[in-house]
């Protein structure tokens, strides 16, 4: 939290005085009392005594103005605001490591089951669109708010050959960029989701799709999905497949994204719920002084009713 006006600050140090005056009064008090030598008669004159209840609302009083004094300072805090609109490119790796059954039923099988529960939470409002890579990358659907569209081309994606993560990366930034120019000034912003399980072996290399990414002001968000022990076989011989996270970690690191791991469908379907939640919110820098405020008038209203309730007279 900081203060758009902390200057105002400095009128605490008049309420350190208050506070100050306030344990001076109350000892010169007890000393008073103190020369009234006949104990006996002081206890049946004043029999009932407050004690510290007596302290309480003064107590709470100067509270009450510390927290108005903070407030008229112009407190300000990051607030999570959702966004009315956005574009997500999913691009989705559909070489042949991705018939590797060591997440069930297959890998692809799998992450297309988690995006489509990755677009029942994405906002109505959010453009999605899909690109599919193996060898070469494919825009399979542009951006649309029409989750059928979607989930049709899903349901249509099938393995190729070879990896081409930059050329993923590069024509989902394209679409991006194509969709938001009839916009002009006022695209809105853009993110990539990435999903891969291996290295680079096919197009623009990683760097290349950095640069763009970079330039177009795009982070991609990359998900390394599989596990070490992924293996598929090829003329009944196995060929071990295992996932490539550091590659993939640079490249959102690179880009401003977040990189995630995913062994499991349900962790797949946890990291796609992570990115919507930070996808669909962008935090602002707002004044948050009516929170001080209101809170001010909730120790007014508790020193008023305990004064009444105890003195009989308001503070």
């Amino acid at each position: 939290m900081s203060f758009l006006a902390p200057t105002r600050l400095l009128l605490l140090l008049v309420l350190l005085v208050l506070i100050g005056t306030y344990v001076v009064v109350q000892v010169r008090r007890g000393k008073y009392a103190v020369r009234f030598t006949n104990l006996a008669l002081l206890e049946r004159v004043a029999p009932l005594r407050p004690g510290w209840r007596r302290h309480l609302p003064a107590g709470v009083f100067l509270l009450m103005l510390g927290v108005f004094v903070t407030g008229f300072a112009r407190p300000a805090a990051d607030v999570r605001v959702p966004r009315e609109q956005a574009t997500i490119m999913l691009a989705v790796d559909v070489s042949t490591s991705m018939r590797a059954d060591d997440v069930r039923p297959d890998r692809l099988s799998a992450a297309k089951r988690a995006a489509r529960a990755f677009l029942d939470g994405v906002p109505e409002r959010f453009n999605v669109g899909l690109v599919s890579f193996s060898g070469t990358a494919t825009v399979a659907v542009a951006p649309t708010t029409d989750r059928r569209a979607m989930r049709a081309g899903l349901d249509r994606l099938s393995l190729g050959p070879r990896t081409a993560i930059g050329e993923g990366v590069i024509a989902s930034v394209q679409a991006i960029a194509d969709f938001g120019a009839q916009y002009g000034q006022a695209a809105p912003p853009g993110r990539v989701v990435l999903l891969s399980d291996g290295a680079n072996t096919a197009g623009r290399s990683p760097q290349q799709a950095v640069e763009r990414a970079t330039a177009a002001r795009v982070p991609v968000s990359t998900i390394a999905y599989g596990t070490s022990d992924g293996v598929i076989y090829q003329d009944g011989s196995p060929i071990a497949v295992p996932v490539d996270g550091p590659a993939l970690e640079r490249l959102a690191q690179a880009t401003g994204g977040r990189f995630y791991e995913a062994a499991t469908g349900s962790e797949l379907r946890r990291v796609y719920h992570d990115i919507g939640s930070s996808v669909g919110y962008r935090v602002e820098r707002r004044e948050v002084w009516a929170w001080f405020v209101a809170a001010g008038l909730v120790l007014a209203c508790a020193t008023s009713a305990a004064s009444l309730r105890w003195f009989a007279r308001l503070p």
